[in-house]
């Protein structure tokens, strides 16, 4: 059985690629129609699941999230745009607290999820080469509540 750890290192690693492969557009995926074989990782045994369908849902997640993080005031936030990945966790849990703020209807864990992919993207594009998929992939892997939101959920294969 595969760790939930390598899924979700598989999933950030598609989603970095959908975010960020220019080379290649990535189509919206649907678990009822995509007969490709699942993308292949580091897991072994292989995922039982496309982690590019997953990665195309966290992305769509990403899409709901309409912070403006140029105009939130956030000193991590501030810091990850100016190079300095390590306050990326604090960057995060600033920008997520915000944005539940406006809506306080959404589950911490799914906005956590939609403010990284998000927040993700916006760095990749403000300042490229900074970003490592490592750092979403500690974010999620050490938010036990996240983790835990995603395996109640039924795992990846259902987010």
């Amino acid at each position: 059985m595969v760790t939930f750890e390598v899924q979700t290192a598989c999933v950030v690693q598609a989603l970095f690629s959908d975010l960020f492969d220019e080379e290649e557009e990535v189509d919206c995926r649907s678990f009822e129609t995509d007969s490709a074989e699942p993308a292949r990782c580091a897991a072994d045994p292989p995922l039982p699941f496309d982690t590019r369908v997953v990665a195309s849902h966290l992305r769509q997640m990403g899409d709901q999230c309409n912070l403006d993080f140029e105009r939130v005031s956030s000193e991590p936030l501030a810091a990850v745009l100016q190079g300095k990945v390590e306050k990326f966790g604090a960057a995060v849990e600033s920008a997520v607290r915000r944005w539940n703020d406006q809506n306080p209807e959404l589950p911490y864990e799914r906005a956590f999820l939609c403010v990284c992919v998000k927040l993700v993207k916006f760095i990749g594009e403000k300042v490229p080469g900074v970003l490592d998929p490592t750092l979403l992939i500690r974010e999620i892997n050490g938010n036990a509540r996240v983790r835990n939101y995603i395996e109640a959920h039924g795992g990846w294969v259902r987010m």
